[in-house]
């Protein structure tokens, strides 16, 4: 999870869920979108790699980036069991912000249905 703690890192993992993709390609798209040279790349992608995230092969003088299934699977499970643990808590929450704005709302409708009265009326 702390690879993915990163903007760049978690572009470089959308930019290979498509596919393979040569290391200069990675390194022009988000170089040019997080203003980032091509050596910072090279580092988040080694992160990434040593994380067990992406996976790289030479192809030539090429290096090739793809994006290691089982890598997501976990990272999926990890949500999963979070989202599990605290959707109770969400939903619970959820009940009382809605009980909260009824009763604000009956509140507000209740002081607009009231009379007005001028200062005169009061005083009869």
């Amino acid at each position: 999870m702390d690879a993915l703690g990163d903007p760049v890192r978690r572009r470089l993992v959308e930019l290979v869920s498509t596919g393979e993709r040569p290391a200069g390609d990675l390194a022009t798209a988000v170089g040019d979108e997080f203003g980032i040279s091509q050596p910072a790349v090279s580092r988040h992608l080694r992160v990434l790699r040593e994380a067990g995230l992406v996976e790289s092969r030479p192809r030539g003088t090429v290096r090739l980036y793809a994006l290691r299934p089982q890598a997501v699977d976990e990272v999926a499970r990890w949500a999963d069991d979070l989202v599990r643990a605290w959707r109770p808590r969400l939903d619970a929450l959820a009940t009382e912000v809605a009980r909260g704005r009824r009763e604000t709302r009956v509140r507000d409708d209740t002081r607009a249905a009231r009379p007005t009265t001028t200062p005169h009326e009061e005083d009869a």
